[in-house]
């Protein structure tokens, strides 16, 4: 097995997906896993990593014929461990392959998630996820016209399958997301960055 390396995952990452909205959504995930990882004393590293690289073949193959098979392709051919591997085939609920190991379970419980509370901060007026408070999450959550390309039957499924009260899930996500916000250009300092074009009314 190779020896996982940050720096050339984010490498990699890099030279499949240009889109910043994709980047820092795979940042988003990557930071979720981590701190999951820590709160179940797990590897931080092999959870982190996964959750980066867990759509870095989205922007060339998005369609369910080439996603994320594509990628788990490339990532076994570089060595990356089976276990991520199945961990990303297992986040594509259309492939129905069983989520058997935890980090598995946590990555297809965290994915959904990131981008709704993404998409509640976007249409804050300061674009600053550090003021988004969960009751905010669960406001948008009622409203089913939000976030529309959000999954939320996923997001609760795979609170379920983690073992974790869907409000704590959300919790959890959004304090380990503001941890990184200034990465996920979610600050309110980037309000003419790419990330925020195309997301009004929280269609993201």
């Amino acid at each position: 097995m190779m020896q996982l390396d940050r720096v050339g995952a984010e490498k990699l990452l890099y030279e499949w997906t240009e889109g910043e909205g994709l980047r820092a959504h795979a940042r988003g995930v990557e930071a979720c896993m981590r701190a999951y990882a820590r709160k179940f004393e797990e590897d931080e590293e092999l959870w982190g990593l996964t959750g980066l690289l867990h759509d870095f073949d989205y922007e060339k193959h998005p369609d369910p014929e080439e996603h994320p098979q594509v990628g788990c392709r490339v990532l076994g051919e570089l060595g990356y461990p089976e276990q991520m591997l199945q961990a990303i085939l297992g986040h594509a609920e259309y492939l129905n392959v069983p989520r058997e190991s935890r980090m598995a379970r946590t990555l297809f419980a965290v994915d959904e998630l990131v981008g709704f509370i993404t998409a509640v901060a976007l249409v804050r007026p300061s674009k600053d996820v550090r003021e988004v408070q969960p009751k905010s999450v669960k406001k948008k959550w009622k409203d089913k016209a939000f976030a529309r390309g959000v999954n939320r039957e996923d997001i609760e499924k795979g609170a379920d399958e983690l073992g974790v009260p869907l409000a704590d899930h959300i919790s959890f996500t959004l304090e380990a997301i503001q941890t990184v916000a200034s990465d996920l250009g979610l600050d309110g300092s980037k309000n003419s960055s790419p990330i925020f074009q195309n997301s009004q009314n929280g269609e993201i």
